[in-house]
């Protein structure tokens, strides 16, 4: 109950830090965005670290493992997610976050095999891929606006996303780490990070106001601080694929808030393509079953018509407790 409480809190911090993340970009730049959320985030985890008195890992090779998913899971997709929002709404980046679940099935079972996708799983992903074609809109390529070059980037995150779950699986959930340690060392070392890269991609005019200053506090300390600890303590109970379905709840809180605090609109092809995400999830989170029950179904009927009948066999089922079948 506790974890899918956490995962509920999740997806709704989650889903408003889209428009944090616009609003963020009133005042600041797209790389001064993400250097607040990640600095904000680590400040509010090293103050829980300190209180909870978590103590950080010894091995050099744990510290590796978190390096790389500090750059994979937040530097790069953070930064990708707040230059797209330059070009795209935040309705329409939460959207695309949804994807997260299809790339994390892809690179959990490809990339790192610490899951294996059934057929039900492989068509969920053929459906989400079906779906993000037709959010993008193929027929607006030909442009090139910065519409489509935000869309691409949004991509690009959501990828980095499905690396990550699976690379943390693969690397990390294992290990004897309190979710606390593990959340300090994903943001502590992203910080560390943006705050070397700072010269680069943190330099610039800003523009403070209150809505500007509370959004950048909430995407640090809620979106990127307490939030981590909830989302590794989701992906050890209930590992890469099921905790990537946060997103089932990001888009809905990300369009909802789009449009009645932003006033924004989507084109016709945006929401189809995110229900056609939408089915692609339930198939990979096997929510939905198609195949697979058909195959046990036809599995079911040929041991029945290959069982002999008789008397003998009539008083063994009698005696044989009740079994919970598919």
């Amino acid at each position: 109950m506790k974890v899918a409480v956490q995962f509920i809190a999740m997806g709704l911090i989650w889903g408003a830090s889209f428009l944090f993340m616009k609003v963020g970009l009133e005042g600041v730049s797209f790389g001064q965005v993400v250097w607040a959320r990640l600095v904000f985030g680590a400040i509010t985890l090293g103050i829980i670290a300190l209180a909870t008195r978590s103590r950080l890992p010894r091995e050099p090779i744990v510290w590796l493992h978190f390096v790389v998913v500090a750059i994979t899971y937040c530097v790069v997709p953070y930064l990708l997610f707040a230059w797209a929002e330059q070009y795209v709404s935040s309705s329409l980046a939460s959207i695309y976050n949804a994807v997260t679940p299809i790339t994390t099935a892809i690179l959990a079972t490809l990339a790192f095999r610490v899951e294996r996708l059934n057929r039900d799983q492989v068509l969920g992903v053929l459906v989400g891929i079906v779906g993000v074609v037709i959010v993008v809109g193929p027929w607006q390529i030909a442009a090139l606006s910065g519409s489509v070059w935000g869309q691409l980037a949004c991509l690009g995150a959501v990828t980095c996303y499905g690396f990550s779950f699976g690379y943390i699986r693969r690397f990390i959930s294992h290990r004897d780490m309190p979710a606390t340690t593990v959340a300090v060392m994903n943001i502590g070392v992203a910080a560390v990070i943006m705050l070397v890269l700072t010269p680069f991609v943190a330099l610039g005019p800003v523009v403070f106001s209150w809505p500007v200053l509370l959004s950048l506090l909430a995407l640090g300390a809620l979106g990127t601080g307490v939030v981590y600890i909830w989302n590794m303590n989701v992906l050890r109970a209930w590992g890469p694929t099921a905790t990537s379905g946060v997103t089932y709840v990001t888009p809905v809180v990300g369009v909802a808030l789009g449009i009645l605090v932003l006033q924004e609109s989507l084109s016709w092809n945006e929401p189809v393509g995110a229900v056609v995400v939408l089915l692609g999830i339930l198939l990979t989170q096997q929510r939905v079953r198609v195949l697979t029950r058909r195959q046990a179904a036809l599995v079911a009927q040929t041991l029945e018509s290959s069982q002999p009948s008789g008397p003998d066999t009539a008083m063994a089922d009698r005696d044989e407790p009740a079994t919970q079948r598919d």
